[in-house]
């Protein structure tokens, strides 16, 4: 029987670091404490480290085959919470497979979160990965485990449960009115225009970090001449396709006010208003560096982050959490404007994570789809959830630019 969240308690370890390892996983109901699976095995010579990271590769694979959601993954290693977490470079060429392999595992679920525990907190998994090790070294376990009794990890009156039970009637309402795009039903019969919101998703004209290919997030980097006459551009393209637009809602940040400025003149003069929540992804350290040079400084982290959207560059900010400030963006425009068309300027990351739900596509999406500077794209949200996705990526009004 699938469950919704799970604990999961991971720890390896080796005689010798490097010695005869193993590792031990629990994974329990968080309400109960009940130990819903066992994982452990060894592994043969290896460091302590290693092991770690087998730990929880086996706890989250357990989690995984009881159809769990949530996993909250609890390890006294703060080795491998940070870096799971993308504060602590991988610097072990060893550990780096691991951590993409433990990547991939987390993007399976709906939502992990890594907490570090004291060592005294971690007995059980720490029980089994001595009984692995033992078995690595050929010998007998040194003392025989009692069962651990069932304990409560997680009160039903947590915060964390509380926050479980929410997201859980939102969803059921969503299906209960229709308003999950998951959930509504599949049609090939035309919409009225009329009845749904437009969005024109605009992606902002040039800057000189898109020219030079570098990580371009929080950074306000101006247009460039080129990015100006995009712009423009792509303000008459705009104004083809809805010479009246009942708003237009702009990233914060410059380079997209400034292509939002161009824009709003020739669609019946709205005034630009901002939206904190439609900013360009923060790419923490990686920020204003180019791809070979993230490679080369951050090559476990990389490979982390390309492997999951629900892990942070370096005290960034993952595209899961993009996804959700940027849907609930476009929700507040849904409701605010019914039946009307908006103009939507933003940057590659949130636009292409609309464009991904709106399509019910997964995360490959994210690496496939190109979006051009200055590129239109235009999506109609309807009130029962049906979404139809009209372009994407429309550049023709920007010819030789």
């Amino acid at each position: 029987m699938a469950v919704r969240a799970v604990v999961i308690e991971a720890d390896g370890g080796s005689r010798g670091n490097p010695g005869p390892a193993g590792y031990g996983a629990v994974v329990r109901d968080p309400e109960t404490g009940e130990v819903l699976a066992e994982r452990s095995a060894g592994i043969g010579t290896a460091t302590n480290n290693v092991a770690e990271y087998r730990g929880l590769i086996a706890g989250l694979e357990a989690a995984a085959e009881l159809g769990a959601a949530e996993v909250e993954a609890r390890m006294d290693s703060k080795l491998v919470v940070e870096q799971m977490c993308g504060r602590w470079q991988i610097k072990h060429p060893g550990l780096r497979p691991l951590a993409a392999q433990a990547a991939e595992l987390v993007g399976r679920f709906a939502a992990v979160r890594f907490t570090w525990i004291p060592r005294e907190r971690n007995k059980h998994a720490d029980a089994l990965a001595n009984a692995a090790m033992d078995a690595a070294a050929g010998r007998a376990p040194t003392a025989p485990r009692a069962a651990a009794p069932a304990r409560e990890v997680a009160g039903p009156d947590s915060p964390a449960r509380a926050a479980a039970r929410e997201v859980a009637a939102r969803a059921a309402t969503a299906k209960a009115t229709g308003t999950d795009p998951a959930t509504t039903p599949a049609s090939w019969e035309p919409r009225p225009t009329e009845e749904g919101t437009r969005l024109i998703l605009v992606r902002h004209g040039e800057s000189e970090r898109t020219v030079q290919k570098r990580y371009s997030g929080r950074g306000d980097v101006p247009l460039t001449a080129r990015g100006r006459a995009q712009a423009r551009a792509t303000a008459a393209r705009v104004a083809e396709l809805a010479p009246s637009v009942a708003a237009v809602v702009s990233s914060p940040l410059s380079r997209c006010t400034a292509t939002a400025e161009a824009i709003a003149p020739l669609v019946g003069n709205p005034p630009v208003r901002t939206d904190d929540d439609l900013i360009e992804c923060d790419f923490g350290v990686w920020e204003g560096r180019t791809f070979a040079e993230v490679r080369d400084g951050w090559p476990g982290e990389l490979d982390a982050w390309l492997a999951s959207t629900r892990v942070a560059p370096p005290r960034g900010e993952s595209f899961t959490a993009v996804a959700a400030r940027t849907g609930r963006g476009v929700d507040r425009l849904r409701s605010a404007y019914p039946g009307e068309t908006v103009v939507v300027v933003s940057h590659v990351s949130p636009i292409k994570l609309v464009l991904r739900d709106a399509l019910a596509a997964g995360d490959a999406f994210l690496h496939r789809l190109y979006l051009d500077t200055a590129g239109v794209s235009v999506l109609d949200l309807y009130p029962d959830g049906g979404v139809a996705v009209r372009s994407v990526n429309d550049t023709a009004h920007l010819g030789d630019l």
